[in-house]
Parts: C-alpha cells; structure tokens; sequence
C-alpha cells in the first residue's frame, strides 16, 4: 500500500490510499480510501508508516481518550425543564449558580442522593453522564452546591409568585398537604421531635407543607419546626393565597387532620371568599348516624348523597358510597375474624392450667378411719373446701 497525491486541476490535489497487485504478470492499482480530508500531518505520519518507519512514540500528548458517557436520560430530563422554563424562572440570566441548582434538579430526578453524589457526577474524573457537559460545569464541590442553594433561597418568593400566576386563578381549587423528614444532625434550628412520619421518633426532623393546583402542580413550599401541628399551618397558607397571591376567592383542600373545626371556625369562616373541602373524622360520621341524618338507605339507587345537619350550618355534606371498598371490607371480614380466633387460641393455650381434683374433705373422724395416728394436743387441720382451720381442744393449763 502507498499513497497517492493526484492533482485535480485548479482543486487541490486527491489524496488516495491506493494498493499494487498482479494479475496475469501485469501491475494493476486500485483504490482503498480517499484521504482528501485528512489533516497534512496525519497524511505524513501514515507515508512514513507504510514506507517502514516506527510510529511515533506513545505519550501524553501523542493519544486522544475517547469516553463514551450516558447522555440520554440527562437530555430527557434537562429538556423538559427548559420546556417549563424552569431555567428562567429560576434566574433570567445564565450562570454558574443557575447551572449548579439546575445540575442538583436533574440530579435529583436520575439519581436521589446526597449533594456528594452530584459533586462527584461533576467531576472530571468521576463523572457518569454529560450533565456537567452540557451545563458547562466542569467540576463542582459539596460546599459550593450549598452556596448555590443558598443564592437559591431569596429568589423563592419570586418564583412562588410566577407559579401562581401560571397555574392559579380566582375561585380555583388549591390542594395543600403536609409531610415531614428526619435527618441526622444537631445544629438545623428548624430540627424538632414531633410525629414522625418516616417511623423515626427519636431523630429530629423538619415539617414542610406543599401548595398545589387541581392537577397537582406545585406552586409553593414552606418549612415549619420538627414539633408543628398539621392545623397551626393552615394561617400561613391562607394569608399566602390572599395576601402574596392576591387569590380573593379560592377554595382549600386540605385533610381531616389539618382543616379541624377550630381551624373553620377561626381562619376559615372568618375569611370572606374563602371555602373549604376536607372530610369528617369517623366520631363525626357515628353521631350523624346516631341522629338519623346519615342512612344506609340513601345510597339505595345512587353512590353520592347531599345531607344537611344542624351541627354544620352552612356546609354542604357529601356521603359517599364506596361499592369497592364495601366488597373488600366484605371479603377480609371472615379473613379478619379467622385470624382473631387463631390468636385467641394461643392466648388460651398460653393461660389454660391443668385440671386438679378437689381435695377431700377430712375430719378426725376421717383420718383415724384412713389409719392416721391420733392427733396431738393443739394439732390443727383444714378443711379445704370452706377453707376453715378447726383446732381441738387442749387440756387445762396447756397452751
């Protein structure tokens, strides 16, 4: 093999690899490949190859390492950020920040972990994907993540603010609940013991509640101490709506944990404009029941009923008949009953003793006729069925 310089008139000349072979003791060329593209010196280095010198010596500079890296989940989940304008809602100017909030967003999504795992995706050296590539992070630390998050922290209410506008409107339905985490440590000042959702009662942990639209959408986050009730939240969230959102008619779903009747009768029916959807707690539904209001006949012909109660001026009361959940209570019911019998059964094997026949009753008359010697002065016995102690008597002077 060799390699041919063709000229091509006023075009710069072809490059070919081109090769020697006989047929019938006649020379023949044909050509391998056209290296017309390829850069001068690497035509040279390949020359000097086929004409018999050694390759240039291997170092650092001599090779290129390729890597290939997982690129299409990291794409997927970035485009659709920047579908939402997540980007600009963030921050409208590019930087590194944003990028460091953007890369711990995707991050989080892929792979939830800790801020460690994202600094060392980041890492030249330890990435596993093309997210710094594409984010143009090159390398990033735990400790400049958390700066990032905290450049983050004063832009919430503005993002806040944007989501509502985006996805709340007057008289629309907000949904709000509540959840809480652990975590180890000592110095958060939020970290409090409270009911731990995460069955961990002796850590200490944050509560933190999520404002959404109809569709779930969030819209707005708070954090609250470890030890905060579901219901102490509810204050903030409707003067959020009113006062930040400027919401003056919104109806608030919330849970019969966190929307009790103090809470309706001291934040929201004090509000104008404002309504609420949650659910009764189970004492609630007997007493109504109790009082007739509540009827296994009213679901006769439809699974949804409209009552009314003097106990509930003004609220509208909505039972609903579940046929599904009645046919699964109406299948465990025998599985239920089975199981408490076999537990009982081994609480009356564990308890059961056995059985021992009275004793006999005895008198002196009885034990001489069983061959017992005579009974001594101040000798006593008992009779066991009265659980008497009879003594005989002694003569005089004796004790």
């Amino acid at each position: 093999m060799y390699i041919a310089t063709v000229p091509n008139r006023k075009s710069p000349p072809a490059i070919l690899l081109r090769e020697s072979f006989r047929i019938d003791g006649k020379v023949k060329n044909r050509t391998l490949s056209n290296l017309s593209h390829w850069p001068p010196d690497r035509v040279q280095a390949l020359r000097q190859v086929l004409q018999g010198a050694s390759p240039a010596p291997s170092g650092p500079d001599s090779l290129e390492i390729t890597r290939s890296r997982p690129h299409g989940h990291v794409a997927a989940v970035l485009g659709a950020l920047r579908q939402l304008q997540l980007d600009t809602l963030i921050d409208q100017h590019p930087s590194r920040q944003r990028n460091l909030v953007l890369a711990m967003i995707v991050a989080r999504i892929l792979d939830p972990a800790s801020k460690l795992a994202p600094a060392r995706a980041l890492h030249a050296e330890t990435l596993h994907s093309t997210l710094g590539e594409i984010l143009d992070l090159d390398s990033a630390d735990a400790d400049e993540l958390y700066q990032a998050m905290d450049w983050l922290l004063p832009r919430q209410a503005a993002m806040e603010q944007s989501l509502a506008q985006r996805h709340l409107a007057e008289g629309a339905l907000v949904l709000y609940d509540l959840t809480s985490t652990y975590f180890e440590g000592r110095h958060c000042p939020l970290g409090r013991r409270g009911h731990s959702r995460d069955d961990q009662p002796g850590k200490l942990q944050i509560v933190f509640g999520l404002l959404t639209n109809a569709q779930g959408c969030p819209v707005a986050v708070e954090v609250f101490e470890g030890n905060t009730a579901d219901p102490k939240t509810v204050p903030a969230q409707v003067a959020k709506l009113r006062e930040r959102f400027g919401l003056q008619r919104v109806i608030l779903v919330g849970d019969r944990g966190m929307i009790t009747s103090a809470r309706i009768r001291e934040d929201l029916q004090t509000t104008p404009g404002l309504d609420w959807i949650t659910a009764l707690r189970a004492s609630q539904i007997q007493k109504l029941a109790a009082a007739g209001a509540l009827q296994r006949s009213l679901f006769d012909r439809t699974d949804l009923a409209e009552i009314t109660h003097p106990a509930y001026p003004g609220e509208r009361l909505l039972a609903c008949y579940n046929p599904l959940l009645a046919e699964e209570r109406a299948r465990k019911r025998p599985e239920l009953l089975a199981a408490t019998e076999r537990e009982l059964e081994k609480i009356a094997v564990a308890t059961r003793r056995p059985c021992r026949p009275p004793a006999r009753q005895a008198d002196h008359r009885g034990a001489r006729r069983q061959g017992a010697g005579p009974l001594q002065n101040g000798q006593a016995f008992s009779n066991s069925h009265r659980r008497g102690r009879f003594a005989l008597p002694t003569p005089a002077g004796q004790h």
